[in-house]
């Protein structure tokens, strides 16, 4: 469409500005500008990880003997846990998508059901964390070696699976998406009060909800590549 034809039909042609061409509202802009950003930063800190894992081969901690422990459950069963973790976060994504197709039927009992759901996988997948951590920090009763060292359990210097440096990028970076979590957890609650006190139905959408769940969406794919180089690669 020209601009002379666009005047006639008092239409404002999109490259005169303050029209957006793909309908995208500024919150959802913003928040997939800050999603980019931040998937720089766990870039990083993968590929530094990446770099030090193949760089010590010899000497790097093998995750099945790592990461073991499973509750209750007497004996070794490696990856089962982690693989649980990893089951409950994306179900918790399956139901944020859920509550996000409520809201765009505006239907508020749904919404309300669906991320409460969400906000109990969050909470589950970090008391999960929590646990793995612990039993990470306190390491096994017979230790391990390294460089002719006996070590028990793992801290930011040294621990007994096998390289220092193991140790530093597990705290750091499954604590900084553990982070992004809790994060995520506490903006849901806040959406979810919104929800039940009716805000969003008032103003005839919820498209807060859809904005969260973009985050959450983010910090479950962030965990697919987490899992993915410390407990499979």
């Amino acid at each position: 469409m020209s601009a002379h034809t666009a005047e006639i039909n008092n239409q404002k042609p999109s490259w005169f500005g303050g029209v957006s061409p793909y309908n995208v509202s500024y919150g959802k802009l913003m928040m997939w500008f800050f999603l980019v950003s931040d998937a720089f930063s766990f870039s990083g800190l993968l590929i530094a990880y990446a770099f030090q894992r193949f760089n010590h081969a010899d000497t790097w901690a093998v995750p099945d003997k790592v990461f073991k422990s499973f509750p209750f459950l007497e004996g070794e069963y490696p990856m089962m846990y982690v693989g649980l973790m990893t089951f409950i976060l994306i179900m918790s994504s399956v139901t944020m998508v859920l509550a996000v197709e409520a809201g765009h039927r505006n239907d508020k009992k749904d919404v309300i059901k669906w991320m409460l759901l969400t906000i109990i996988g969050g909470f589950t997948f970090l008391g999960s964390q929590a646990y793995e951590w612990y039993h990470f920090i306190h390491g096994t009763t017979e230790g391990g070696f390294y460089e002719g060292v006996q070590y028990f359990g793992a801290n930011l210097t040294h621990n007994e699976y096998g390289h220092p440096d193991f140790g530093g990028f597990f705290f750091f970076i499954t604590g900084f998406h553990g982070f992004h979590v809790f994060s995520g957890v506490v903006i849901n609650i806040i959406i979810f009060i919104n929800v039940l006190l009716g805000t969003y139905e008032r103003r005839g959408h919820y498209e807060m909800v859809e904005k969260v769940g973009l985050y959450w969406h983010f910090v479950d794919l962030v965990w697919v590549f987490v899992f993915t180089f410390f407990y499979l690669l």
